[in-house]
């Protein structure tokens, strides 16, 4: 039964989160960061009501040399569940790079014109992304992470 909120079955998360287990576990087994031709890194975050660690896989952009920028496209009408959590522990957050060992990360919410300027860059490097946000109801939250 779908969940009034989200649209997703509890079968649906639950087959979502063994996916996102599963590539976690094979980017750190191969050391490979492409999925889709994106790149891609572990985003550690922590659980906004569970208060568990929480890894997602999530495709990344640079941002000039320290900086990394993120989208919250997820499917479905909410944001992914990733996001919510970064929101709510914004100061407990860090990104994995295959390879290297997790390094803390400030994440900020853009809007306005950063936000543009952020979103130009990815739709021009990515843009299967303008494709999904044509789709959607609701506008993609951007997030830059930036190492501490």
């Amino acid at each position: 039964m779908a969940d009034s909120k989200s649209g997703f079955s509890a079968l649906s998360l639950w087959f979502q989160r063994k996916m996102n287990e599963r590539t976690v576990t094979k980017m750190r087994r191969k050391g490979s960061g492409k999925m889709m031709g994106m790149d891609v890194l572990i985003l550690h975050t922590v659980g906004r009501r569970s208060g568990q660690q929480r890894q997602s896989p999530v495709s990344w952009f640079a941002d000039g040399d320290a900086a990394r920028l993120i989208v919250a496209s997820g499917g479905g009408g909410r944001n992914p569940d990733w996001c919510a959590n970064l929101l709510a522990h914004p100061d407990q957050v860090a990104i994995e790079l295959p390879g290297s060992p997790a390094v803390a990360v400030s994440a900020h919410k853009l809007a306005g014109a950063d936000r543009d300027r952020a979103w130009e860059q990815i739709i021009t490097a990515q843009p299967r992304y303008e494709k999904y946000q044509r789709k959607s109801d609701r506008e993609y939250l951007v997030i830059r992470l930036t190492e501490k």
